[in-house]
């Protein structure tokens, strides 16, 4: 089995955070076709990886389908000139899943079995309440009352201001700070939504990267004091793990960290000096589902827990949950969203996660079929085939 072409679909995808999805197929000279995810989280870096992912179509045409650890180096070290990590390393993820993909529905079994078989059978899972809804006390009482009805119990928020377009630093990183105000209404809604979970409900702070170190560790501690949190996620941006380390060594509740860190590479620092209780890799970002089981062994070691970011697509959401099933050291999977019609949109059977935890398809290769004729219908010109 040949791959013959790598094609990207970018699709409009209303009613989700990014309102768009970067999806892969790979095409073989069998007619079998694997499909991939590498949405990113801007409208031009997905435009920036659709071209990559068409240029490194020609650099794998014709090359054998199932050495898909062949083919991951082949593309990763494509690009260590130009830089590894970024473009390069999600590229090499995408082709990397549908590659799996393929092999799977080659064989006729589901990727986890390829990966050595379950250790579990379903996952459980945390997600993110609509935070538009946040704008009154009952508007954050409702939203979270419909999450709970559904039956998860853990729920992930960024309760900082978000002041687009008023300030520069909370639009992107220029000082990390926060005024004393803004900190003020994080920690009102977040000890808020802490009365309305109650304290079984495992609740999880996602920073984004945005803060400074006095200002992660000023945060940290005061919405631990509020509202008793169960993780601080990416306190500092990541291109400093000396701000990790200084941020670690001086607050008490555990760190999450690991969306923006490319390969095992990137992790092996960070879970040798201790700076994370949780590694939360992307699998559409960090290298694959051949990376990412890499990542969990290497957490493995240190008995760090593995819980995927895992908030783009749904492919991004059964790669992860493929190679989670495989995984002894796993905490929990990420949905966007606890209702998955977004997802469901692009699939031809729906995924299920009643209960508050994934069933993870059983079918051939990713378990999913994708809805080719939807796609064709919400494809952006010039992105699909």
């Amino acid at each position: 089995m040949r791959i013959r072409e790598v094609v990207p679909w970018l699709v409009r995808a209303p009613g989700t955070f990014w309102g768009e999805y970067l999806f892969v197929e790979v095409r073989t000279d069998e007619g079998l076709s694997g499909w991939g995810e590498v949405t990113t989280t801007t409208h031009a870096a997905d435009r920036v990886v659709a071209d990559a992912l068409r240029r490194v179509s020609a650099l794998i045409a014709g090359d054998d389908a199932t050495r898909i650890e062949d083919t991951w180096h082949k593309i990763f070290r494509a690009f260590t000139y130009a830089g590894s990590r970024g473009v390069g390393t999600l590229v090499t993820s995408a082709v990397d899943i549908a590659l799996w993909d393929l092999q799977g529905k080659r064989l006729g079994v589901p990727v986890a079995d390829l990966l050595g078989g379950r250790v579990r059978d379903d996952l459980a899972i945390y997600t993110h309440p609509d935070q538009s809804r946040f704008a009154t006390r009952e508007g954050v009482e409702e939203e979270l009352g419909r999450i709970l009805a559904s039956g998860h119990d853990a729920i992930k928020i960024d309760p900082f201001p978000h002041l687009h377009g008023a300030s520069p630093a909370n639009d992107r990183y220029l000082d990390g700070g926060l005024s004393r105000e803004a900190e003020r209404q994080a920690v009102e809604l977040t000890a808020h939504v802490r009365e309305v979970v109650g304290p079984q409900v495992e609740l999880l702070i996602d920073a984004h990267g945005r803060f400074d170190v006095p200002t992660a560790i000023r945060l940290c501690r005061a919405l631990d004091s509020a509202a008793s949190i169960d993780w601080f996620e990416e306190p500092v941006p990541p291109e400093s793990i000396d701000a990790l380390r200084q941020v670690k060594r001086q607050v008490t509740v555990p760190i999450a960290v690991g969306e923006r860190l490319h390969t095992r590479w990137d992790f092996a620092e960070v879970l040798r000096e201790g700076l994370t209780e949780f590694a939360m890799p992307d699998v559409t970002w960090t290298g694959g589902i051949s990376e990412l089981k890499k990542i969990s062994t290497l957490a493995e070691l240190h008995h760090v827990p593995m819980t995927p970011h895992d908030a783009s697509g749904p492919i991004n959401l059964v790669a992860g949950a493929q190679v989670m099933l495989t995984v002894p050291n796993f905490y929990r999977i990420e949905t966007g969203s606890f209702d998955l019609a977004p997802y469901n949109a692009f699939l031809t059977e729906p995924l299920d996660n009643t209960g508050g935890r994934f069933h993870v398809p059983s079918g051939p290769g990713l378990g999913i079929e994708l809805d080719v004729d939807h796609l064709r219908s919400a494809a952006l010109e010039g992105f699909g085939g």
